[in-house]
């Protein structure tokens, strides 16, 4: 059903889920026939076909896990919209130049409108992973982790955006858990209790309606990969650590597997961990 519910869309013209090669042909489903029979009549070029590559928006696009989300889904084959507070302060941030990646203005704390704005109604997914950064301002996480995730739901449901991956973080559920006295749950709630703004955003978009996958990391490393991605269902893991890179990569493919729609997932490294396909570790994870 929820396969259903996200390819009835009409901003996706595509009888499949996105496709997971990194050099299609004009029939692969990374691509679409822009077709225009509802709105006026075909012309010659339309009938051979125009194809576009499916275009992301990501929020927080120049943090840590954001700048290689944006990566990821260039290597992918997608089309990125970067949201960006500063366009020509970011710009040096990445080494070159493409011409599939587009720098656009957007700040998650100015409201729904702006966003929507820079989101733009011919985009087909958005990737949140922002996140605040630690200071006294003790408001900041609900600014960023909470206002600022609903204002991107919001903008989805205006512009009819179907699809949303959160990049939130495991423990924010610690409480449940019975996890108080975590030091990790302890430490990350010391700056206006961010696991809590985190975990309200995750509820805002579970209610929504919208086709969400809310992907939990452990923490997070600089370093490159060690280890094989484990992934649990949510409330289930309250220590691990996972390369920044792990996290990147799982927020794409989530995008490319139906198996990923309408869940939670946690995610940590583990070197003894076999390796998986994505299509197991989204598939081992019911939906809730």
């Amino acid at each position: 059903m929820a396969t259903a519910l996200f390819l009835r869309t009409p901003l996706f013209r595509i009888t499949k889920p996105f496709s997971a090669t990194l050099h299609p042909s004009k029939t692969d489903p990374l691509y679409r026939k822009a077709s225009t029979m509802e709105r006026s009549e075909i012309t010659e070029e339309e009938e051979v076909g125009t194809i576009e590559k499916k275009k992301v928006f990501v929020a927080g696009a120049t943090g840590s896990t954001g700048k290689r989300i944006v990566e990821r889904l260039l290597a992918r084959g997608f089309a990125v919209k970067a949201g960006v507070r500063d366009i020509d302060k970011v710009k040096k941030s990445f080494s070159e130049t493409n011409q599939d990646l587009k720098f656009v203005k957007a700040d998650v704390t100015e409201g729904s409108t702006k966003l929507a704005e820079a989101i733009g109604n011919d985009t087909d997914a958005v990737i949140c992973a922002t996140g605040f950064r630690p200071s006294w301002d003790l408001l900041a996480p609900w600014k960023v982790d909470n206002y600022g995730t609903v204002n991107l739901v919001e903008a989805c449901r205006t512009l009819g955006v179907k699809r949303f991956v959160l990049i939130s973080s495991i423990l924010v559920n610690g409480a449940a858990m019975g996890q108080l006295l975590n030091p990790a749950y302890i430490f990350l709630n010391v700056f206006g209790l961010t696991l809590i703004a985190k975990l309200q955003a995750e509820q805002y978009i579970r209610k929504s309606g919208i086709n969400y996958t809310i992907v939990r990391p452990g923490g997070l490393k600089n370093d490159p990969p060690r280890g094989n991605i484990v992934m649990e269902p949510e409330d289930t893991l309250s220590e691990g650590s996972i390369s920044r890179d792990q996290v990147a990569e799982v927020a794409v493919e989530a995008l490319l597997h139906p198996e990923s729609y309408y869940k939670v997932v946690e995610i940590v490294a583990r070197t003894e961990a076999p390796k998986r396909s994505f299509e197991e570790l989204f598939g081992s994870i019911k939906q809730r």
